[in-house]
């Protein structure tokens, strides 16, 4: 039996939850999300965390005993959130080697992974980078042993158990097969990130 969450404090308003795997930081965060725990004011995965923030101190308490209570959802259990199309161009200069490398062809690839439907885990890197869960098993691949100096921004990729789009040009390691005009990130939105936890996300060939 899981003994739960190791609870360690952040700020006199904030502590920081860590789990074994993603899955069960997915099932926290939806546990969460139905529960809506007083005073709870955000929450922040990423791949083996959950940080925890809350109004007042006196809230800590009780947001802290909804995180170790064990969830009630079932296994595999994602947050609800909107579903969002990106319309890509599978043209990528991975596309043959990703293909390759899985013992598939690249017209595989596509199909794949545009038949997936994917969930937005967490959030990092840089601003408006969502790491995508959903990619199908058969394409998980080790990122690239030598990154790239620059990736053009809206490049889609894939790595490990994860799919995602570069928001802005920079330094990359993982397969790139496509790319999208989608635009990640901006300020100008009352939403900066288009793909915010929780988010569904489907691939469109263009």
């Amino acid at each position: 039996m899981s003994i739960g969450p190791r609870i360690l404090p952040s700020g006199p308003t904030s502590f920081l939850a860590e789990y074994d795997s993603l899955d069960e930081v997915m099932q926290a965060v939806a546990h969460l999300q139905a529960t809506s725990p007083a005073g709870v004011v955000d929450v922040v995965p990423a791949a083996r965390t959950v940080l925890v923030t809350v109004a007042a101190a006196t809230d800590l308490a009780a947001a802290i005993e909804v995180v170790r209570r064990p969830s009630p959802l079932r296994h595999g259990h994602r947050p609800a959130g909107s579903t969002v199309t990106i319309e890509v161009v599978y043209d990528g200069e991975d596309l043959q080697a990703v293909a390759n490398s899985c013992g598939l062809t690249a017209a595989d690839v596509v199909s794949m992974h545009t038949m997936a439907e994917y969930t937005v885990a967490f959030c990092g890197f840089v601003p408006g980078f969502s790491y995508l869960i959903g990619l199908d098993p058969r394409l998980h691949l080790p990122r690239r042993s030598t990154p790239r100096t620059r990736v053009p921004a809206g490049s889609v990729a894939i790595a490990s158990e994860f799919s995602a789009v570069y928001p802005v040009d920079g330094p990359g390691g993982w397969h790139l097969i496509g790319r999208t005009d989608a635009v990640m990130w901006d300020e100008q939105r009352h939403v900066s990130a288009l793909l915010p936890p929780g988010t569904r996300v489907r691939f469109a060939q263009r």
